[in-house]
Order: structure tokens, then C-alpha cells, then sequence
């Protein structure tokens, strides 16, 4: 899906001169992407746990959690309590940012390999899209 990289990165010296700032290779910064989408998904399972709970989003949200941590290197993700949400969100429109996200994760996790991650990421992507479905059609 991405090209390769083919040159050196202007960034990693200056006139000859290493420089002082750390360097991440192209899969730390995917694997940072990545956990930044998984993270970004967690939240609004969470959100949807909170407002509709159900066995499934309890599920995707640990298989989620346990992504995002290997990502990043055994750091656990910042979880907010069940409680939180606040207000009257539109739960369709909560399944159509969830899907979004969720296609976003599944393009970087095939880019970099990722097996698990992606795999996951399809899942609720077609667990978003069921969830859209019967809501869709009865509004037109």
C-alpha cells in the first residue's frame, strides 16, 4: 500500500553533523499510528459501552486495550470510567466515527503487517457497519 522508503532522510544530519534528537524507523512510527487509532477506537467503544452496554463491546474494548499496550511497548492505554459520557450523543453517528476509525487502523495495520491488530480492526469495522444498518434503512 505504501511506497517504500528509497533515500535517506533529510533529518538525520545536518552538513555532515549528527544530530542530537532520537530517530524512529519507519515501524516505530506505524506502530505509533497505529496504537494512536486502536486508543482513538477504545474510546469511543468505551463511550458506546456506557451509553448501549453489551458483551461485544466489552470484548472489543479488552482485545483493544490489550493492542494498544502491546503497541506501546506494555503502557497501558488511559481509560475512562463507564460513567463519563455525558449529554445525548447520537449513537448512529457514534457507530460512524467508530467504523472510520476502525478503516483507518486496518490501512496502517496491513501497511505494517500486523496480523492481529488488523484483523481486529476489520471485525469492528463489520460490527459498526451491523450496527449501522437497521438504523440506515429506516431513515430513508
Amino acid at each position: 500500500m505504501y511506497e517504500p522508503i528509497r533515500t535517506k532522510s533529510v533529518h538525520s544530519t545536518m552538513a555532515g553533523t549528527t544530530s542530537d534528537f532520537p530517530h524512529r524507523s519507519r515501524e516505530e512510527e506505524l506502530d505509533i499510528q497505529l496504537a494512536g487509532h486502536l486508543a482513538a477506537l477504545l474510546t469511543v467503544t468505551d463511550e458506546l459501552r456506557a451509553l448501549a452496554p453489551s458483551a461485544d463491546l466489552d470484548t472489543a474494548a479488552d482485545r483493544l486495550a490489550e493492542q494498544v499496550t502491546r503497541l506501546r511497548g506494555g503502557r497501558a492505554p488511559a481509560r475512562a470510567p463507564l460513567t463519563s459520557v455525558t449529554g445525548r450523543p447520537n449513537l448512529a453517528s457514534m457507530h460512524r466515527r467508530a467504523h472510520a476509525l476502525a478503516g483507518r487502523a486496518l490501512v496502517v495495520a496491513a501497511s505494517r503487517a500486523d496480523t492481529a491488530a488488523a484483523i481486529l480492526s476489520a471485525e469492528r469495522m463489520d460490527a459498526h457497519a451491523a450496527a449501522l444498518e437497521p438504523r440506515e434503512l429506516a431513515a430513508h
